[in-house]
């Protein structure tokens, strides 16, 4: 047996006659491999097990106690108390959490996006005032006095060209230094260059940018509303933001339309020079039916299908690694720390570590509901008001309160995705958005850990 991560737990003298397998005992065939992946994110413990183990492990023939020691095998007592205990540490933490809190400045953007999502929305006629700014930061100091925070400015496309928008948008700068918060800002890139000197005047975490790939495949998705070229200009922005020393944040948006471009984007971007840069991390972004997509649904990937494709490709393009690193779930965690992230219990961060605000005085949940009718939680402008009931549904969320991940074997990994999706899918907050987990750490182990 080849051991990833000691529990972090003292081994327990375990009653021979009452152990049983741990509910939380994650096993998975390794990708390409006749060994299997043996993960527990409850108690802390990871091993590369042989066909001939797991036989063993299945048949609770631990003569050696490693099973037992590993706590694959234990008590359900005991393993019940480890789960309270575990919740608890996790309720104290998210506390303690920073929050992310959106800002949409605007809904409108200069781009004409292929599968843009939020094309179904309905249009403001309204446009951001240093009011409502000034409201928004009122808000944010009272609510989440004491938490620690930072702003994220979203849209829409919040550095859209003109006067008035840089006007606002410095206005909005200037109150975040006043506030001494960071901020980030999630952009098309393609003014990006332009507002480079008035995003250093700022406390710049990170600028977003997506890239769907080198020129030709970009250009075909992301486009001006006129039909023009944008990849030039967002290379430029890119490349202005880390010579002046801010982080880029480079996300592809995948479908199966252009995932087979990412090792010549991986190499477009290591001959730029960028993955030498420690400003300079990416994200792929999978492509799929939020609210609305004008994608067909043939060209989406399952995010399994996804996944086993970037595996598939890594394995041809070795290169792809210096550009890309796939989570795949939590192995990529365990191989970089040589232990296991805490458990999951929870994966949607709305109304607890991200909220989001828009330019008409309205809160939302996330980046997921923001400017979608029906989704709205309150306002902060012109008057306060908080529908706390529905607030409570999203904040109440977790692994203990959707019946169905009360009895996954893999949902300390999962943490019942995304709730907003999953209202999208099944008509209620409280209900999973499943992750595929086992395949996913199938392909990382592979990836990361197996030999």
């Amino acid at each position: 047996m080849s051991t990833i991560q000691n529990s972090p737990l003292e081994p327990v003298p375990i009653n021979r006659e009452v152990r049983g397998h741990s509910k939380h005992n994650i096993i998975v065939p390794i990708k390409d491999s006749e060994d299997f992946f043996n993960v527990n994110p409850l108690h802390g413990s990871a091993d590369i097990i042989s066909a001939s183990e797991l036989d063993m492990l299945q048949n609770q023939h631990d003569t050696d106690g490693v099973f037992a020691e590993r706590k694959y095998l234990i008590d359900e007592a005991e393993e019940n108390k480890a789960f309270k205990m575990a919740y608890l540490d996790f309720l104290d933490t998210r506390d303690e959490d920073e929050i992310q809190l959106f800002f949409v400045p605007n809904y409108s953007c200069n781009f004409a996006c292929s599968y843009c999502y939020q094309e179904g929305y309905s249009p403001a006629e309204s446009k951001l005032t240093t009011e409502v700014v000034d409201a928004f930061f009122d808000y944010i100091s009272r609510e989440f006095a004491g938490r620690k925070k930072y702003i994220t400015v979203f849209g829409g496309e919040p550095l859209i060209p003109g006067e008035n928008q840089r006007k606002i948008i410095e206005y909005l700068l200037n109150k975040s230094n006043e506030a001494g918060l960071d901020v980030a800002f999630v952009t098309n890139g393609y003014t990006l260059a332009s507002y480079v000197e008035l995003l250093k005047t700022a406390s710049i975490r990170e600028v977003q940018v997506t890239l769907d790939g080198t020129k030709d495949i970009h250009d075909k998705r992301r486009y001006m509303k006129g039909g023009q070229s944008t990849f030039d200009k967002i290379i430029e922005g890119i490349d202005r933001c880390l010579q002046s020393d801010i982080s880029i944040n480079l996300r592809m948006v995948a479908d199966k339309e252009n995932l087979g471009n990412l090792p010549e984007l991986a190499r477009f971007a290591i001959k730029k020079g960028w993955t030498k840069s420690p400003l300079f991390k990416t994200q792929i972004g999978r492509n799929y039916e939020l609210h609305v997509c004008n994608s067909s649904p043939d060209k989406l990937f399952t995010r399994a299908e996804l996944y086993n494709r970037i595996y598939e490709l890594m394995k041809v393009h070795p290169e792809i690694i210096e550009f890309y690193k796939p989570g795949f779930s939590i192995a990529k965690y365990i191989a970089e720390n040589e232990e296991l992230p805490s458990p999951l219990f929870d994966s949607c961060p709305a109304c607890k570590t991200e909220w989001a605000f828009d330019f008409m005085g309205t809160i939302y949940s996330c980046t997921a509901t923001v400017g979608k009718q029906g989704e709205e939680l309150g306002t902060f402008y012109p008057t306060v008001t908080r529908n706390e009931e529905v607030i409570s549904q999203w904040q109440d969320r977790d692994i203990t309160t959707i019946e169905k991940c009360k009895t996954c074997d893999v949902a300390l990994a999962c943490g019942g995705g995304c709730a907003s999706v999953a209202k999208n899918k099944n008509g209620s907050i409280n209900s999973p958005d499943c992750r595929p987990v086992k395949e996913l750490l199938s392909l990382g182990a592979k990836a990361y850990l197996a030999p």
